[in-house]
């Protein structure tokens, strides 16, 4: 089965779900540069030197304790930064749902992909309220430096646990906002800091915790925060659940060739 098919009959497994709490947004003013973004521009500001999730990317992948056969949903993937080594790490009996609400990106990062001879990359064009997904589809939602780019944080949340399957993680790496240390890009960029972001994500379902000798990354600018998707009644208990690749998973299968 093609990705472009795939995708197309699993738009119809994406279910509404119950409104989460209400979380201040993003103003659209500060996504409308990413509505027809130059990719080009933009792979220069992504993966430069002086960005520290591109220089500590390596760590950071590392600290996301992957395993062959996850599927990983990179949300706000823009270039292809974290979807290409994700997509190594997952190996082929995995996945990387690459979701942006830029279709620039997303054809830039369907070549990118392409052109490092991975299969298992699957491009997702989301909006601002959902990655686009369907229930229990990954086992890890990424999110770096998008966060504060949501609108609909509320919403965006609740789309986000749905997709995960019980026992899933959430990992954010956002800017970490402090007055009198951050720059005034972060400042008048981000509209809150780290305690607030995290308070907001562990109001919407989701619980702090931390893997037994993984070693988070050491960064200055941004905060890691990584959080588990809190059980509902009916979850199998999480030391029974079926290890990445040894489970039985009806959607989303793997992704095609087909971009």
């Amino acid at each position: 089965m093609t990705c472009r098919f795939l995708l197309a009959a699993l738009a119809m497994a994406v279910l509404p779900g119950a409104r989460a709490q209400e979380i201040p947004g993003a103003t659209p003013e500060l996504n409308r540069s990413f509505q027809e973004p130059d990719v080009g521009q933009y792979v220069e500001r992504f993966e430069s030197e002086s960005r520290e999730v591109f220089t500590r990317r390596r760590e950071v992948v590392a600290a996301l304790g992957l395993r062959p056969g996850m599927d990983v949903a990179d949300i706000g993937a823009g270039t292809g930064l974290y979807a290409i080594p994700i997509a190594e790490a997952v190996g082929p009996e995995g996945a990387v749902f690459a979701v942006d609400i830029a279709p620039n990106f997303l054809r830039h990062i369907a070549e990118r992909s392409s052109k490092a001879g991975l299969l298992n990359v699957c491009t997702v064009l989301g909006t601002q309220d959902s990655p686009q997904l369907p229930p229990g589809s990954v086992d890890l939602a990424f999110i770096c430096d998008t966060y504060h780019h949501f609108e609909d944080p509320a919403a965006m949340l609740g789309a986000i646990r749905r997709a995960l399957r019980p026992g899933g993680r959430l990992v954010v790496i956002e800017f970490d906002r402090r007055e009198g240390v951050s720059s005034e890009f972060i400042l008048e960029h981000v509209r809150a800091d780290a305690s607030t972001f995290i308070e907001e994500i562990s109001d919407s379902g989701f619980s702090v915790i931390e893997l037994d000798g993984v070693p988070r990354p050491e960064l200055e600018e941004n905060f890691f925060a990584m959080f588990v998707r809190t059980p509902e009644p009916g979850d199998p208990p999480l030391e029974l659940l079926p290890e990445p690749g040894e489970r039985d998973r009806p959607v989303p299968p793997r992704p095609g060739a087909d971009r």
